[in-house]
């Protein structure tokens, strides 16, 4: 996973990288909770990082990586999908995303499909920065034979280039 996690980092520099004159890439990172729906549901905390190209100003292809931490419990998933996004001082958005999802819980771990279905509520601070103040997805995973609806919700800081 460690390198999964490298490689999106390297990536995500990359596009940084090429599209800064463009001024079409967003850098989020931020604290994230997530309400685990297993058995018995658990409460992780954790960090989200995501990179967004935007193709419009309000079509972007976003990449999402994200890790939560509790008792005896670590997941983590990488996703990628399109976000929708207004434009504005105040900017709500949606994004739909597919991609892998891990656990570890008790010593066991396995790999599921993962999808996120949310959105949220974005607002300038000062030009190339802004406030994330919510995000919230439905993540849906498939671990240990049984469908999971884990609720994420995340806060943090946006860099714009």
């Amino acid at each position: 996973m460690a390198r999964k996690l490298s490689f999106l980092l390297g990536l995500i520099l990359l596009v940084t990288l090429t599209a800064r004159a463009q001024d079409k890439v967003e850098l989020f990172g931020g604290y994230s909770y997530e309400r685990f729906n297993s058995s018995p549901s658990r409460n992780l905390n954790g960090w989200e990082i995501s990179g967004q190209y935007k193709f419009a100003g309000f079509l972007g292809a976003l990449a999402d990586v994200d890790a939560h931490y509790g008792s005896q419990v670590r997941s983590t998933s990488f996703m990628i999908g399109p976000q929708v996004s207004v434009p504005f001082r105040i900017s709500p958005f949606v994004h739909v995303l597919v991609g892998i999802g891990h656990i570890r819980a008790g010593g066991i771990s396995d790999n599921s499909f993962s999808t996120a279905l949310g959105g949220g509520v974005d607002m300038k601070l000062v030009p190339a920065i802004s406030w994330r103040v919510i995000q919230a997805d439905d993540v849906v995973t498939r671990y240990f034979g049984g469908t999971q609806h884990s609720a994420r919700i995340s806060t943090g800081i946006i860099f714009r280039f």
